[in-house]
């Protein structure tokens, strides 16, 4: 007869030892698994994707119900095992299961560290741990607006970060100086926050939360120096205990976890733990990787293959939040008896540091860039000695390129951990390609599910591909434009076209999305796409759009937004300054700037007050915040300008006025010089027109953001007709085959200068092009006037406490 196992807890530790068991030893045991949560095991660590609507609850699952099933494991969920009998070896639940084992797992995890400050009782006080918590803030997010997380690690910011997706003000309060202080050294925690910030996060550093304001719900929080916070939901994120509770009732030994040798046993004969209720060597574990490596001891354990048994681990952190990429690993803290090597670019916002201590690598911080992250994390692990050699280790040999990832892979042994998510090592990665003929990506990630989660060790994935098959031997898979589909741009727009889809609904159905929702990668350019094709057909989705385009002002990191009214040309008039002048006065506007494209933006808007502010300017929109026209940046040229050969201001109004408001795949910036020497700086700019002796220069493809790209010229006019004419062909043709997102300097670089022209060059090429951008620009109108005009739209504004029943429910 089988001997029968039982685990309590049916977390990501706990199922992969059982995963990793049921490989080597598929018929050894009668399997049950008690779980707390009514679900299946899910993957913790995307709860952060789910609340930022990257992904939905299902997309989260790792083993699906069907898995139980047909591995014939019993699964209690919705029980809570209160009671362990060690001497009748037997568990019970709080829902009355008794079950007998021979071998026992203690896989209960973690708890969330709640603050015991005065008020965390009060309705609208959370933790950031399981999918109820989830789901709470979630529903939370559609009735208040101001949230404050409490905790400035991991955890917290991926919190704050999903608040704000879901478009709540969000402040992020932390007892330390600088952010991810247990992760980041202090220069990676600055650029760190520098970067949050800009998405629209507030810190409040160096606090120390002293009680939570409130009758019966949450309404703010008060520091011990007497400051407050007003918020409508407080998230605690200042850590975890392990679960030890049901341990400590049964006899078993207990420090801050439960306390377990090399071989993941209790004090108790039978009885073992993983995860992040075990203590192994005085250190509690509360990243993916340590467990999985235990859960592979344990593994290995039960199922009579011999081992040596668990040693500790050195451990790593990744983090990607909205695009930003950090890596630490190791002590990355200076010490009196360490030396470091540190690379900094201000202009790409990269810095990469690296600890030695008696010429080896001890520890890591990765900013920006972290592509070194694995090979760095592989020589800290192997003790590698560097002596000698110290700046290759960032530089290369002679400021070349660092060891590359093939030669990592070589280096790499069989149970290194690739994917940390999912605690896939080399070795299994290299079993699924020679034992089951793996070839591709897609291929190691659904045998494996290795970059099946965060996607950060994609690229070692594929150096283990190559590694092994060699170049020729990978297969390469397009990559659909979002992970809810396998389908191109160029496939997704042409079935829009092809089948007429109008709507994105019609799209996901038709086109068989794997998430029928959608996801936030795809909803915002599915509807760019289908406003492209059918402008006349399909209904602009405002729920698609991001929060700036939603609310057409660009929202700020106080929670506050910016107005930038129209200014055609970068001319105004004595009377529409006054104008700006009296209303920054009447709504208490803190800050008025010129702009570097010559306009005028009012800083520090209330919410509620743009409507208003609006009505009051009577100008249209300077879609400062828009993938659109944003501005056509001039010189004098030759109204007063002696150098001038050419009309700038008359050009700039023109061009300004005739494609204002035009949906574009990203932003679009113009200028207009009046002469060669070229002070409206049109060369760095996504269409530039330069004025000569007796015509005007087209310039394309210009950037003058963080990746700097001068314009190429596209071709020499005579008029400015002409210029009008090529203009409005070259913004089409750049809509019709541009990704969503792409800027012109990336799409001329990808498309190529040639295809272009080529597309161009044809006058009833262009006539039929600029047929298509009019039939667009007819039906465009000026939101700020569409909102001040209708009722609906104008209640979006007004605060939530202000809002009627009724309309609320509406």
């Amino acid at each position: 007869m089988k001997k029968k196992i039982v685990m309590v807890g049916n977390g990501m530790a706990g199922v992969s030892c059982i995963e990793q068991m049921l490989k080597l030893a598929p018929n050894r045991y009668e399997i049950t698994i008690f779980g707390s949560e009514p679900h299946p095991n899910y993957n913790r660590i995307l709860l952060s994707s789910v609340l930022a609507g990257d992904a939905d609850m299902k997309d989260i699952v790792i083993n699906d119900w069907s898995w139980y099933e047909e591995n014939h494991i019993t699964l209690y969920t919705g029980h809570t095992v209160n009671k362990i009998d060690t001497e009748r070896k037997l568990v019970r639940s709080d829902g009355g299961v008794s079950v007998p084992y021979d071998e026992l797992i203690i896989a209960t995890g973690s708890l969330p560290f709640m603050l015991p400050l005065p008020g965390a009782d009060k309705e609208g006080v959370i933790a950031f741990r399981d999918i109820k918590d989830c789901e709470t803030m979630i529903e939370t997010a559609k009735k208040y607006k101001k949230a404050v997380v409490i905790g400035g690690g991991l955890l917290g910011l991926e919190a704050a970060r999903g608040l704000l997706n879901l478009n709540m003000e969000v402040s992020v309060v932390h007892i330390n100086e600088y952010l991810m202080n247990l992760q980041l050294d202090r220069t990676a925690s600055l650029l760190l926050q520098q970067e949050l910030e800009r998405q629209g996060m507030k810190f409040l550093l160096k606090k120390n939360s002293e009680s939570i304001l409130g009758k019966k719900r949450v309404t703010g929080l008060r520091f011990t120096d007497g400051s407050e916070v007003e918020a409508d939901l407080v998230v605690m994120a200042v850590g975890i205990r392990p679960n030890i509770a049901l341990a400590k009732g049964s006899g078993i030994e207990i420090n801050r976890g439960i306390v377990v040798n090399d071989l993941l046993e209790t004090n108790v004969p039978n009885i073992y733990s993983v995860g992040e209720c075990a203590e192994h060597r005085g250190v509690a574990y509360g990243l993916v990787a340590p467990l999985y490596e235990q859960g592979g001891v344990l593994a290995k354990r039960l199922a009579g293959i011999e081992t040596a048994g668990y040693q500790g681990s050195v451990v790593s952190t990744k983090l990607k939040v909205s695009g930003v990429d950090v890596f630490s690993a190791g002590e990355y803290a200076d010490k009196p008896d360490t030396r470091a090597v540190r690379v900094q670019d201000d202009f790409e916002g990269i810095y990469k540091k690296v600890v030695i201590r008696d010429g080896k690598v001890i520890g890591a911080v990765l900013f920006g860039d972290i592509s070194d992250g694995s090979r760095l994390f592989a020589m800290i692990r192997n003790g590698e000695d560097v002596t000698g050699k110290e700046k290759t280790v960032l530089l290369g040999e002679g400021g070349g390129k660092a060891k590359s990832g093939l030669d990592l892979v070589a280096s790499m042994s069989d149970d290194e951990i690739v994917c940390g998510c999912n605690g896939v090592s080399k070795g299994a990665i290299v079993q699924a390609i020679q034992e089951k003929g793996c070839s591709s990506l897609n291929e190691i990630k659904a045998c494996t599910k290795a970059s099946g989660s965060c996607g950060g060790c994609k690229p070692l994935v594929a150096d283990v591909l190559t590694y092994v098959l060699g170049a020729d031997g990978v297969k390469t898979v397009k990559e659909g434009i979002c992970g809810c589909t396998t389908l191109g741009r160029d496939e997704v727009v042409e079935a829009i076209r092809g089948m007429r889809l109008t709507t994105s609904k019609e799209v996901m159905n038709v086109l068989e999305w794997s998430n029928t929702e959608g996801c936030s990668k795809c909803r915002p350019a599915l509807n760019y796409y289908l406003a492209m094709v059918w402008p006349e057909e399909h209904e602009d989705e405002r729920e698609s759009r991001f929060v700036n385009e939603r609310n057409h002002a660009n929202i700020q990191k106080d929670g506050t937004y910016s107005v930038v009214p129209r200014m055609y040309g970068g001319v105004t008039t004595p009377k529409d300054l006054k104008k700006i002048a009296e209303i920054a006065e009447k709504y208490e506007v803190p800050l008025v700037k010129v702009t570097g494209g010559q306009r005028i933006d009012l800083l520090g808007v209330k919410k509620e007050d743009l409507p208003g502010m609006w009505a009051d300017l009577d100008m249209p929109s300077g879609y400062a915040y828009g993938k659109s026209l944003r501005t056509v940046k001039t010189c004098v040229g030759s109204t007063f300008c002696r150098f001038g050969t050419q009309d700038a201001i008359g050009m700039g109004i023109q061009l300004e006025k005739k494609f204002e408001r035009l949906g574009t795949p990203a932003k679009v910036k113009m200028a207009v010089s009046g002469c060669p020497r070229n002070c409206a700086e049109a060369t760095i700019k996504d269409f530039g027109v330069v004025a000569i002796d007796g015509g005007w220069e087209l310039h394309v493809g210009g950037n003058g953001g963080t990746k700097l790209r001068g314009t190429d010229l596209l071709c020499k006019v005579k008029t400015e007709e002409e210029v009008l004419e090529w203009s409005g062909a070259y913004l089409q043709y750049y809509r019709e085959t541009g990704k969503y997102n792409e800027r012109t300097a990336e799409w001329v670089e990808r498309v190529g200068l040639d295809t272009i022209k080529a597309a161009l060059e044809n006058k009833e090429d262009r006539a039929a092009l600029i047929e298509r951008i009019e039939k667009s620009l007819d039906l465009m109108k000026d939101p700020w006037k569409e909102i001040i005009e209708q009722q609906e739209l104008r209640k979006t504004f007004v605060p939530i406490e202000e809002q009627s029943a009724e309309s609320i429910l509406k």
